[in-house]
């Protein structure tokens, strides 16, 4: 394998999810091109007249998005949050369908630079796009115990995120953390017992990253964004790495199915709103093969919906 290659999950399943086959000449949008296994994945099945947009938040993503050299290709620097102001203004019209690939891809995962992962020593950044906000070093120099505790236990459900805060803020003032090999050692100091074959710096370096980049926000606020996109029988297709992330996309398409309204409200059934959306299928995960040559795709999930109206 080559080194720093991203091996796309679930790259079959997720692109046939959309349909390209049935609707060569549509407008798609690859919500996450990350290295653009999806991407290319599409453009093979998509005909001539057919539109591919691609977004990423991170500067070298789109550095090797430009490199593919395909008119109906358009690559877009831009967070999940900016999604319909982003195909506003490339006038892409209605979308037949939209991918989100969510989570870390393994070329920020394996660059010691970008600071996602405790395996290689480098700067404690985080950023998927370094050129916005502040860096995993930056947040934690500054924030208070409690913050890091609640952000340790709520995105890395990490049962010792007390004692890690603690021991966060106790060697910060020996100056602040600016490695990860650094904070690793901290939180492994901190932790009294190990997952087996898990680091104890996992939970807290996703917990991290997720709060760094305001993950679970940003995929909030671009669901309804991709629906609102999507012409009539457009499909959504979403491909999840974290239980959160997963609860987000499953809560956000029962609801556009299954509309409600508070209880003993009188409406007549006629009366009712009608649903956005139509779930296709039931959640998708990889198989046995797909893990064992990929072990990063174990905790995937694929949900699929298609709009109403």
């Amino acid at each position: 394998m080559i080194a720093n290659a991203h091996v796309p999950v679930l790259l079959h399943p997720a692109v046939d999810a959309l349909a390209v086959d049935s609707r060569p000449d549509g407008t798609f949008v690859d919500a996450t091109f990350g290295r653009g296994g999806h991407s290319r994945l599409i453009l093979e099945r998509l005909g001539q007249r057919g539109r591919l947009i691609a977004l990423d938040r991170d500067p070298d993503a789109i550095a090797a998005a430009r490199a593919i050299d395909d008119s109906r290709f358009t690559p877009a620097h831009a967070r999940f949050s900016e999604l319909q102001e982003t195909l506003a203004a490339l006038r892409a019209g209605e979308a037949d369908g939209v991918l989100f690939d969510l989570g870390v891809s393994s070329p920020q995962l394996d660059d010691a630079q970008r600071g996602f992962g405790f395996r290689t020593d480098g700067p404690l950044d985080m950023r998927m796009d370094p050129t916005r906000g502040a860096s995993a070093a930056e947040w934690l120099e500054r924030a208070q115990e409690a913050e890091i505790r609640e952000v340790i236990s709520t995105y890395g459900e990490e049962r010792f995120a007390k004692q890690i805060a603690k021991a966060i803020v106790a060697a910060r003032r020996g100056g602040p953390l600016r490695r990860t090999g650094e904070l690793a050692a901290v939180v492994a100091a901190a932790v009294r017992t190990r997952e087996p074959g898990q680091n104890p710096a996992t939970r807290t370096f996703q917990a991290l990253r997720i709060h760094v980049n305001q993950e679970l926000e940003e995929l909030s606020l671009a669901l309804p964004q991709a629906v609102a996109a999507l012409r009539r029988s457009g499909r959504l297709a979403v491909i999840s790495f974290h239980s959160l992330e997963d609860r987000i996309v499953k809560n956000f398409m029962r609801a556009a199915a299954r509309p409600t309204l508070p209880e003993r409200l009188p409406v007549r059934a006629r009366d009712m709103p009608p649903p956005k959306l139509r779930i296709v299928g039931p959640p998708q995960r990889p198989g046995p093969a797909e893990i064992g040559a990929n072990p990063r795709a174990r905790s995937a999930v694929l949900r699929v919906a298609e709009k109403l109206s």
